[in-house]
């Protein structure tokens, strides 16, 4: 089954081809951060119309590289959920118009359990059951997965997701969006142990993360460090980068710790755009080694929002004979644990 995928969540247009026989065909993306970067975030409405412009010769560039037709393609797999209403709607329209016209199943896909069956694309996929860490800018839960379809909320961020707190901190320090890698970089030169910021909610039980905490830390240590110009130096701006980004990955560690020993589980997975920081996949890695168990994620250009993972994900349930009705249909807030079981 050759499965189009097209992603339009948020900032980013992603389109791919999976064909369930060969793999990954050919995928391509297209990232609207120089359009948003002058607001310091993402503004929807600029979003929906960059999505309206790109997505048409997004899916042409993807056919013409796999060398395949429309005529070729047997299903349609959309991002539905969750994210931006207006983003969601523009692919939601294209792909189930395609499907229409081509007379093809089409299905929407949740976008977060598309992250995390992004690592199934890899070599050496994760075997079921594992313990999964979906952290972005807009999630952070631990995941018990039994199987597709099958999940068990463990814990969540009570508040801002740690990818949001990226972008925050960074915008605190005077750093472009988006925040993550910006502070990532500055890390490198920082010395962690000049300021010792918080890790929250760490010393309570329980599997739930909270930033909020770290943010307003991390906003009173840059003023209480600002020239009369209102700027940091270059080397305290390292410095906080690499106090905060530590604060960040030891809280997430610490709690796929407890909720691996909670479970039982000795396999893990971490997904959405946080797990592209190396310091969280080195950190994890470290402990994954030492409990005698293994991490897995996703090829770096696929932890960020892409097409090939919601092919991929869609590809499985449409599998199993799962597709999406004629009404178009886009849920800008849906919990994971909504989602039906894979079942043949």
């Amino acid at each position: 089954m050759l499965v189009l995928g097209l992603e339009t969540s948020c900032d980013e247009t992603g389109i791919a081809l999976y064909d369930t026989d060969r793999g990954l065909l050919a995928d391509a993306l297209y990232s609207q951060i120089e359009l948003h970067q002058q607001y310091g975030g993402v503004v929807p409405e600029l979003a929906s119309r960059d999505h309206v412009r790109k997505i048409i010769p997004l899916i042409e560039e993807v056919l013409a590289e796999a060398g395949v037709t429309k005529a070729d393609i047997d299903a349609i797999a959309y991002t539905s959920g969750p994210g931006l209403a207006g983003a969601l709607m523009v692919g939601a329209c294209v792909g189930r118009s395609l499907a229409l016209a081509l007379d093809i199943p089409a299905i929407g896909v949740h976008h977060m359990e598309g992250h995390l069956l992004a690592p199934m694309l890899e070599q050496t996929p994760p075997a079921f059951p594992f313990l999964a860490l979906l952290v972005s800018g807009g999630h952070t839960q631990l995941i018990k997965v039994e199987a597709i379809g099958e999940y068990e909320l463990l814990g969540e961020s009570l508040d801002d997701a740690a990818g949001e707190a990226f972008d925050k901190a960074a915008k605190m320090m005077g750093l472009a969006y988006p925040g993550g890698p910006n502070i990532a970089k500055l890390a490198l030169d920082g010395n962690g142990d000049r300021f010792k910021f918080p890790r929250p909610m760490t010393t309570k039980p329980g599997l739930d993360f909270s930033f909020s905490g770290l943010k307003t830390f991390t906003l009173n240590t840059v003023a209480k460090h600002v020239d009369d110009n209102g700027e940091l130096e270059p080397q305290i701006k390292c410095d906080i980068a690499d106090a905060f980004e530590l604060a960040v990955v030891d809280t997430l560690v610490l709690k796929c710790k407890r909720a691996m020993k909670q479970t039982g589980m000795n396999q893990l997975v971490i997904a959405g755009g946080v797990s592209a920081n190396s310091r969280l996949r080195e950190k994890l890695e470290q402990t994954l080694t030492s409990m005698k168990g293994n991490v897995f994620y996703a090829r770096p250009e696929f932890c960020t929002d892409n097409g090939a993972m919601i092919a991929y994900a869609g590809a499985q349930r449409l599998l199993v004979g799962q597709h999406a009705s004629l009404a178009v249909v886009v849920k800008p807030r849906w919990p994971l644990q909504q989602l039906p079981a894979l079942s043949r």
